[in-house]
């Protein structure tokens, strides 16, 4: 006997049919399609933006630098550049210093520029980096998160 597959056998599927049936490729070409012209419909038509973060006074701030030492390690200082936390595995410190670096990389802006972490008086926490426009908002990513850049704020 032979140790090539049956071809014949009850199990084996030809692949001359489609492995994604054509209907659910022109139903994802569709729903594509309908995102671009709605994307499309509301530039055109200049429409406000929506679900942005409402304004609200400042409660307190804060401007920090982060500097990035590999994938875990970061280090915070103040501007006056001591120290408020020497940290080998930042979690999600260094992701935020991570996208601020990203992002100041595109614009050509000196990396250990000083961002600003702003609470607002409606329970908002961002981070917000004036050189390059970019912002992030802390609180979106759960209250462990947002507490760590809390900390900071804290700090004396």
């Amino acid at each position: 006997m032979s140790d090539r597959t049956n071809i014949h056998a009850p199990g084996y599927r030809s692949r001359d049919k489609d492995l994604v049936p054509r209907v659910l490729l022109w139903g994802m070409f569709a729903l594509a399609m309908t995102a671009l012209a709605i994307t499309v419909f509301a530039v055109v038509t200049d429409r406000p933006l929506e679900a942005q973060p409402q304004s609200s006074e400042v409660l307190r701030e804060r401007w920090i630098v982060l500097e990035g030492h590999g994938a875990k390690a970061v280090t915070v200082r103040t501007t006056d550049g001591s120290i408020l936390l020497d940290m080998a595995h930042g979690g999600f410190v260094t992701v935020v210093q991570n996208g601020l670096q990203t992002e100041r990389k595109k614009h050509n802006v000196d990396p250990l520029r000083p961002v600003r972490i702003v609470e607002y008086t409606n329970g908002r926490l961002a981070a917000e980096d004036p050189d390059t426009g970019w912002s992030v908002e802390l609180y979106a990513f759960g209250g462990e998160n947002k507490a760590a850049f809390e900390r900071l704020l804290d700090q004396k």
